[in-house]
């Protein structure tokens, strides 16, 4: 290799680097951005209640993600809401639990759950028929988001899909 071509391909390879550089910081730009017009858009999450009553189901998987109601792939990154992560989903007869792994736990109160039903994608993964658990929740700024959850066993979903809008005994009284 003579000296013209050594230098023209070293000049290649910085532009390229440079090149690809740009690009992925354009990118977290952009992520930024979403985060923050989404933050403002959810507001505050509601937190854990000190009594939730005895659980009536736990599911283990992964969290796959939130995104807007009703678009499937308009993920949700504010927060830590964008992170994938193993968790486990439990059901109270005040509502529903989900921690997951080195995030703060997502409470979603009875009454603000409109939905539970399975999806094949969701969140920018696509994961099979009926494999992942949407539950669709009304949050307290007023817009609806789904949660993804893609459960170890899957044969259990049939239990969090049947009556899951069942009255509650206080609703009830």
């Amino acid at each position: 290799m003579n000296t013209g071509t050594l230098i023209g391909s070293l000049i290649f390879a910085a532009v390229l680097v440079v090149a690809i550089g740009l690009v992925f910081g354009l990118m977290m730009r952009g992520w930024r951005r979403r985060a923050r017009q989404q933050a403002e858009l959810i507001g505050d999450l509601p937190g854990v209640p000190d009594e939730v009553g005895a659980a009536a189901g736990t599911l283990r998987g992964i969290y796959v993600g939130c995104t807007v109601s009703p678009a499937w792939n308009n993920r949700i990154t504010a927060g830590d809401l964008g992170y994938r992560s193993t968790a486990v989903l439990t059901r109270y007869p005040a509502g529903m639990l989900l921690k997951r792994t080195a995030a703060q736990p997502i409470w979603m109160p009875h009454e603000s759950i409109t939905a539970v039903r399975t999806e094949r994608a969701m969140a920018g993964k696509v994961a099979g028929r009926d494999s992942i658990l949407a539950i669709r929740w009304r949050l307290p700024s007023g817009v609806e988001i789904d949660i993804g959850f893609r459960a170890d066993n899957r044969d259990d979903y049939h239990c969090w899909l049947e009556g899951w809008l069942e009255p509650r005994t206080e609703d009830v009284a």
